[in-house]
């Protein structure tokens, strides 16, 4: 039944015709087909990853989606104007069988822009198309519904001569995956609901726009809070549930705060807090423009700051700050790229990445809040994208930073936990549009994995994987259909040895 749909599906697409009609500026549209079929225990990773949550780890899936999108002008002379996106699709094999994948309102005023419901959003800092994706606000999942308020583009600070610009955004928004968070339980592991999700990021480039050279810095946060949990134990699920007072939100703001009676007898941060340092070097030769740049992923202040209080005691029932102590932590988990792009638009290779992701340190394996009896505070194993109350740093159980920690989906016991953040991997990719209508990408991966430091492989576990895609505009037949095709090749004990194409039909407006 399932390869019926897709034969099908292939077919339709083969034969799908779509009348052009002339759209006003900023209004565009698309309608898109897509069949995969895979050799192995799932699909390939460079034909799943990085797709907004669009793809399906299953080895034989497909999809119809529909777009209407009008954009916003930013370099317009008017002081405001509105857009809009719809975007779903119908699927097989997929988390959800329709799904919206993007449905928001865009009102922008000056540089302003407010966005209203779920849209994908770009990565930043990094190569967008080749990239294995930022450490925290990544290209991997499925947009959530939000509200973001945004400086999308560089707003050159007054009074600094145009050297300093900045960039960035705050939002507060809600997961979307109730359902699939308790069909994945099936009543024997935890899992959340109603999760509330607050994101901010600023960038600022130092260097005035047009010269050569310029470096941005930034720092992108992120915390999971407010919603209920259930953890299940003895055979039964006990609610947990978080703040939802005015005082959560502030502290899911600045950090801080506490998940009431959840934190045991030390208060944390309220909910799941996390984020990334970034920086960049940008160096534009005329023929080229070049990067270099860091991703440094923390959890808690010992990989923040890489220091840390530890001068606590306990007095007259309290803990109290008494001693000038610190720990010292050093830094070594890292993604490190290198990136080149020509400047023009077409030749056999007009973009590259290369990239080096260390993460197996995580502030050390010993972990220990200060109690009465121990006052030694020692913050290590930070457990990326795991929480010991939430599910982590997922959405419908795909990782909403890089792809290679292993995603929740990929787990078999019915657990939304990262099995594997502890790895080196180094990644590749390579693009070019040797014709005006053909253009391609490859992006290679190679990984070693040694899961947690609570769950530790016995053996490392090592993947090399492949992608090969392909996108040919057809306009000698159709103008605005775009045809599309893909090979993934995983080889590997972390995710298995996996072969599978993929055919995508897309026509475009």
């Amino acid at each position: 039944m399932k390869r019926t749909f897709l034969i099908s599906l292939i077919v339709i697409a083969n034969n799908a015709f779509a009348q052009s009609f002339d759209s006003g500026k900023g209004f565009s549209y698309s309608i898109e087909m897509s069949g995969n079929l895979s050799d192995g225990s799932h699909a390939p990773f460079w034909l799943t990853a990085n797709r907004y949550g669009l793809s399906s780890i299953e080895r034989n899936s497909g999809y119809v989606r529909g777009s209407v999108f009008q954009s916003t002008d930013t370099d317009s002379l008017r002081n405001w104007e509105t857009g809009y996106g719809i975007d779903m699709y119908l699927a097989n094999n997929h988390t959800a069988d329709l799904f919206v994948q993007q449905m928001y309102m865009d009102v922008r005023w000056m540089k302003g822009l407010l966005t209203i419901g779920a849209k994908q959003q770009p990565m930043q800092l990094k190569n967008h198309e080749l990239s294995s994706g930022p450490q925290t606000l990544g290209i991997n999942a499925h947009p959530y519904p939000e509200i973001r308020l945004a400086l999308p583009n560089y707003w050159q600070i007054p009074g600094t001569k145009g050297f300093l610009s900045f960039k960035g955004h705050i939002a507060l928004g809600m997961y979307s995956d109730n359902m699939f968070q308790r069909r994945i339980a099936k009543g024997t592991s935890s899992y959340d609901q109603d999760m509330l999700m607050h994101t901010k990021a600023g960038y600022l480039r130092l260097g005035k726009k047009g010269k050569p050279f310029n470096v941005e810095l930034g720092l992108e946060m992120a915390t999971q809070f407010g919603g209920h949990h259930f953890r299940y134990q003895g055979g039964n699920y006990v609610e947990l549930k978080s703040n939802r007072s005015l005082s959560s939100f502030w502290h899911a703001f600045k950090g801080g705060g506490t998940d009431t009676a959840n934190d045991g007898a030390t208060e944390n941060n309220e909910g799941n807090m996390l984020g990334s340092w970034l920086m960049r070097l940008n160096y534009n030769t005329g023929f080229a423009k070049y990067g270099l740049y860091a991703d440094h992923f923390f959890e808690d202040h010992s990989a923040m700051f890489h220091l840390d209080y530890d001068g606590y005691a306990y007095e007259n029932g309290q803990m109290k700050k008494k001693k000038r102590r610190y720990l010292l932590y050093p830094l070594k988990d890292i993604m490190l790229g290198a990136d080149m792009t020509l400047n023009r638009s077409k030749g056999w290779i007009t973009s590259a990445v290369v990239e080096y992701i260390y993460t197996k340190y995580q502030s050390g394996p010993v972990y220990s809040d200060h109690t009465a009896q121990i006052t030694d505070h020692i913050g290590g194993n930070d457990n990326y994208y795991n929480n010991g109350i939430t599910s982590g740093w997922q959405h419908w159980g795909q990782t909403l930073g890089n792809p290679l920690y292993l995603s929740p989906i990929y787990n078999t016991d019915g657990t939304l936990k990262f099995q594997c953040n502890r790895f080196v991997a180094w990644h590749i990719g390579v693009a070019g549009r040797p014709t005006q209508d053909f253009r391609y990408r490859i992006r290679a991966s190679w990984q070693e994995g040694l899961g947690t430091y609570d769950q530790p492989y016995i053996n490392p576990k090592r993947n090399v994987s492949i992608g090969i895609e392909t996108d040919y505009h057809a306009h000698v037949l159709i103008d605005g259909l775009h045809i599309g095709a893909a090979l993934g090749i995983d080889r590997g004990a972390l995710r298995g040895n996996n072969t599978g194409g993929a055919i995508t039909l897309r026509f475009e407006r």
